[in-house]
């Protein structure tokens, strides 16, 4: 198979060696999903968008020129001149339509995962820039991401608003700043199968300690419902500390630190999802048992 003549790459086909294809967030779930599912770390299902499908999306509706034209206009220290030049590029994609076997293709591959997972099942669709992170700049947290997506026609909607956000008036800026071309970067849409973390808790780990480079220590910071709270600052999280060393002997956990965490992010029928505050007792509770610290630091070890 050539992978870059694909539109659409099943989570099983994508190694940590396409990111160019499919942006450095999907190349990581593609290679967990491929390669770590037989060593027991559970990583749900899913696709992605490839860079070819991009491309050709902007080709099929003529849009290529128009952004070139409209950066040609950019200055940007004039934010006003920033905000014309995003909200002009945003709109000209969100009034695109799909090329036909790009739809096509996309909504096979969602119905195949809808086979796997039942009827009810829900997505999150998230965005993943072709760019590799540098030491001097990463694009994390620089395109939107949306949870809880269900059905043909919300998909279609925010896969192509992902792709709109490619020219957020804040990834222009960062872009710019960090002097990288605008039309040598494509944006990958990664569709994957949601966990009912919403019921529970969500995170974010780490193999080493960031703060100190420590390397012995996996750190796991966590609150109740789903992850957005977190990667958007919105709470402060629950933290644990564990000691790699001694995983397999003695109790590991160095430390364990009880956040705030006075609201979270949970499902929601009308939309996709709501923020609710989170009762007193839950506030006073961590959010993992000490086994599923144990178990999660675990899987960063295999993964690492």
């Amino acid at each position: 198979m050539d992978k870059t003549q694909k539109l659409v790459l099943k989570f099983e086909n994508i190694s940590k060696g396409d990111v160019g294809l499919v942006g450095g967030k999907n190349a990581s779930l593609g290679e967990m999903f491929s390669q770590l599912g037989v060593k027991g770390i559970d990583i749900p299902d899913g696709f992605a968008t490839t860079a070819k499908a991009y491309w050709y999306f902007l080709e099929a509706n003529g849009l290529l020129p128009k952004l070139k034209e409209i950066f040609g206009k950019l200055d940007v220290k004039d934010i006003k001149s920033l905000q014309k030049a995003g909200k002009e590029s945003r709109e000209l994609i969100l009034k695109s339509k799909f090329p036909k076997d790009l739809e096509e293709e996309i909504l096979n591959t969602y119905h195949e995962l809808e086979l796997a997972y039942g009827q009810n099942f829900s997505v999150a669709v998230r965005s993943s820039a072709t760019a590799e992170d540098l030491p001097t700049a990463s694009f994390a947290g620089q395109h939107e991401s949306y949870l809880n997506v269900k059905g043909e026609k919300d998909l279609l909607k925010y896969i192509k608003e992902c792709i709109a956000s490619l020219f957020t008036d804040r990834a222009i800026s960062y872009r710019e700043g960090k002097g990288f071309d605008h039309f040598q970067i494509a944006l990958s849409v990664g569709v994957q199968k949601m966990v009912r973390s919403d019921l529970a808790s969500a995170g974010v780990m780490f193999s080493i300690d960031t703060e100190t480079g420590f390397k012995n220590a996996v750190v796991i910071n966590g609150s109740w419902g789903l992850g957005e709270t977190i990667v958007k600052g919105r709470v402060i999280t629950d933290e644990f500390i564990v000691f790699k060393p001694t995983l397999d002997n003695f109790t590991p956990i160095l430390s364990s630190s009880l956040g705030t965490k006075i609201q979270k992010l949970i499902y929601d029928k009308g939309k996709s999802t709501k923020y609710v505050s989170v009762s007193l007792e839950d506030q006073n509770k961590f959010i993992l048992k000490e086994e599923e610290i144990v178990n999660l630091a675990k899987w960063a070890k295999i993964i690492e």
